[in-house]
C-alpha cells in the first residue's frame, strides 16, 4: 500500500454563505442556515445488509479514492448541545441516559438531525460493561465514575465475570439496529469499548484518578493480580466488540485513555499484548470491520500504537498532523486532531486550523475529528462551522 503523501491539494472556496450542499426533505435536516447533507448515498434494507455504496468514512479507512476527508468529532453528541441539556432536565442519569434504548438513540441522533457527521456514535460509556463483569458502579453527576468495591487481590479478581453482551446490555444491541436503520448508510454508525488497560485503571483506582498509584503499585507489585484483570478485560471487550458489529457497528473506536500513563516499557507489557489480543481476535471474525484506537497524550507511545494491528490511530492535538503521518506509517488510516480548544476560537481561525489539518494529513486515509472530546461549553454554532467548513473541502 502506498504512502498518502499531501500534495497539489486544493480546496474549495468555502464560507457559511459559499458552500454548496445538496438539499433533501427526506435526508438532510438541519437547526442552521445551511443545510448539510452527505454527499454520499445508499440505502439498507436490514441494518446489517452492505450496499454498493459505503459511507465515505469506510471508503476512507479502506483507502479508497474520496473527495474529502470524513467527519465526525468526539463527544459530538453531549452537554454543548442544548437539545442535550433539555433532555437531561427530564432523565437527570447518566446511567438512565445510556441504558435506555429510546433515549441512546434520540441522544446519539441529535448531532447527526443538525449537523450531518459522516459518522454517528452510539451514546454510551466504556464503563457500561462493568455490572455486567460483576463490578458494581455508577456515574455520578459532578463527581464522574464511582466504582464501589474496587478489586485489589487475585480472590478480588476471581469474582469478576467475564462479560456476555447479548445478556447485560441488549439495549446497545438494540440501539445499534435502530441507528443502522435511522442513518440509512448516509454514515457509518461507530461503537466503542474501553481497553483492557484503561478499564482496569478505573476499576482499580475506584474512578478517575491524577497519578494512578493504585494501579501502578498493582502493576509493579502484584503484576499476577493485574494481568489477570487485564485478560478478563480483553476477552470480554472482544465479544463486546464483536456484538456491536453484529448489531449495526460499522466501525469500532478503542478507547485507551490512560495507556498513556505509562512508560513505553511499561506499555508494552500491560496494555500492548492485550490491544494486539483484542485486534488479532475481532480480525478472526470480522476482518472488514474498521478498528480505531484512541489514546490521549500518546506522542510519546505513537511508532507502538500500529503494533496493536489497528486500521486507524486517532492523534491527540499534542501531536503535529504532518509528523504523526510520518511516524505511523503508510499502512495505518489516521484521525484527528483538531485541538478541541479551537472551537472556543472566531469562525475564521476554525476554518484555517481545519485547513491546516487536513493539508497536513494529506489526501486519504484520514478521518477528520477533534484530537479529544467536545469541551462542555463549546458554542454549538461553532461546532455546525466545523462540520460546514469540513463538508465543503475537497482534494
Amino acid at each position: 500500500m502506498s504512502c498518502c503523501i499531501y500534495s497539489s491539494l486544493s480546496f474549495l472556496s468555502i464560507s457559511s454563505k459559499s458552500a454548496a450542499f445538496p438539499s433533501s426533505s427526506t435526508t438532510c435536516r438541519s437547526n442552521f442556515k445551511n443545510k448539510i447533507c452527505c454527499s454520499v448515498g445508499g440505502t439498507v434494507a436490514e441494518p446489517k445488509a452492505v450496499n454498493a455504496t459505503e459511507p465515505l468514512l469506510l471508503d476512507a479507512v479502506r483507502g479508497k479514492e474520496v473527495e474529502r476527508p470524513p467527519v465526525w468529532l468526539m463527544r459530538q453528541a453531549g452537554r454543548y448541545m442544548k437539545s442535550y441539556q433539555i433532555l437531561c432536565e427530564k432523565h437527570q442519569s447518566f446511567r438512565e441516559r445510556s441504558e435506555n434504548v429510546d433515549l441512546v438513540v434520540e441522544i446519539s441522533l441529535q448531532p447527526w438531525k443538525v449537523f450531518q457527521p459522516d459518522g454517528v456514535i452510539l451514546f454510551s460509556d466504556i464503563l457500561t460493561p462493568l455490572s455486567g463483569m460483576n463490578i458494581p458502579f455508577d456515574i455520578i453527576k459532578g463527581k464522574g465514575p464511582i466504582i464501589f468495591d474496587p478489586p485489589t487481590t487475585l480472590t478480588d479478581v476471581e469474582k469478576v465475570r467475564e462479560f456476555i453482551p447479548e445478556e447485560s446490555v441488549p439495549y446497545v444491541g438494540e440501539a445499534l439496529t435502530i441507528l443502522r436503520k435511522e442513518v440509512n448508510n448516509q454514515a457509518a454508525v461507530l461503537g466503542f469499548v474501553g481497553a483492557p488497560f484503561t478499564l482496569a485503571s478505573y476499576v482499580v483506582e475506584g474512578g478517575s484518578s491524577k497519578n494512578f498509584t493504585k494501579i501502578k503499585r498493582l502493576a509493579f507489585a502484584e503484576p499476577k493480580i493485574l494481568h489477570s484483570l487485564l485478560q478478563k478485560f480483553a476477552t470480554s471487550m472482544t465479544k463486546y466488540i464483536r456484538y456491536q458489529a453484529d448489531n449495526g457497528a460499522q466501525a469500532v473506536q478503542i478507547f485507551d485513555s490512560w495507556a498513556t500513563e505509562l512508560s513505553p516499557v511499561d506499555f508494552e507489557e500491560f496494555s500492548l499484548p492485550y490491544l494486539k489480543q483484542i485486534v488479532d481476535a475481532v480480525k478472526k471474525t470480522h476482518p472488514d470491520l474498521p478498528l480505531i484506537l484512541y489514546a490521549s497524550g500518546s506522542g510519546g507511545l505513537l511508532e507502538r500504537l500500529p503494533l496493536t494491528g489497528v486500521d486507524v490511530v486517532s492523534l491527540d492535538w499534542t501531536v503535529d498532523m504532518a509528523d504523526g503521518r510520518r511516524r505511523l506509517g503508510p499502512n495505518v488510516a489516521i484521525q484527528g486532531n483538531v485541538d478541541p480548544g479551537v472551537l472556543f476560537g472566531s469562525k475564521e481561525f476554525i476554518t484555517n486550523r481545519i485547513n491546516d489539518t487536513v493539508k497536513k494529513a494529506g489526501k486519504g486515509k484520514h478521518i477528520l475529528n477533534l484530537g479529544h472530546g467536545i469541551k462542555v461549553g463549546t458554542p454549538e454554532e461553532n461546532v455546525a462551522h466545523f462540520f460546514e467548513v469540513a463538508k465543503g473541502l475537497r482534494y
